[in-house]
């Protein structure tokens, strides 16, 4: 599966962050049961690789590394079986590493230069984050005029009350955000069935 169908699976990408693998399963099944299905996974704590291979076990989930700032983070999403990655920036040598690997990129770009640096790489999909202190959505309408082939997923800062208007936005697929997990599964699955009837 491309990056452009993954990106194109539900309005949100939530951005997880998660400390217990024992709830990734539980966490990905309400996800998923709400109708969000692509799921990234934040390399932000040591349970994060076996959260993934968690969720990888759930029926119709999608799953995804965020925050690979690495190479050695690379080989370990890869051995894990990573459906996407996700990465806050977007460097030339990571980057190359990423897409000779051959699974679906989402750099995260916040100017012109990460852009076209991503163009070199033949990359057209992009994370547009931190979205809303690098500018919000008039400044992902600046940035993206040049670039007419560029599609996003703006990421930080971006809430259930303004994704509606980031969705609105033509060149963006989905956005990213944390507020589609609850304490409980039945919040989150409430959470998420919410999320799925954004901007569509």
């Amino acid at each position: 599966m491309g990056i452009e169908r993954i990106m194109r699976l539900a309005p949100v990408v939530p951005v997880i962050v998660i400390s217990d693998p024992a709830e990734a399963r539980p966490m990905a099944e309400a996800l998923v049961k709400g109708g969000i299905t692509a799921l990234e996974v934040t390399l932000r704590t040591p349970a994060a690789i076996e959260a993934i291979q968690e969720m990888k076990k759930v029926p119709g989930a999608v799953v995804g590394a965020g925050t690979v700032v690495s190479e050695e983070q690379l080989r370990k999403v890869a051995d894990a079986g990573v459906e996407f990655i996700v990465t806050p920036g977007l460097t030339e040598r990571l980057g190359k590493a990423i897409v000779e690997s051959g699974i679906p990129f989402l750099p995260g770009t916040a100017t012109a230069g990460d852009i076209m640096r991503g163009y070199e790489l033949g990359l057209r999909h992009f994370k547009f984050f931190p979205a809303e202190t690098s500018g919000g959505l008039k400044a992902l309408k600046a940035l993206a005029a040049p670039f007419h082939e560029a599609r996003f997923c703006p990421t930080g800062g971006v809430s259930a009350a303004t994704a509606p208007d980031w969705l609105a936005f033509e060149p963006v697929l989905c956005v990213g955000g944390s507020w589609v997990v609850g304490k409980t599964a039945e919040e989150t699955e409430r959470l998420a069935r919410e999320a799925a009837g954004l901007g569509r």
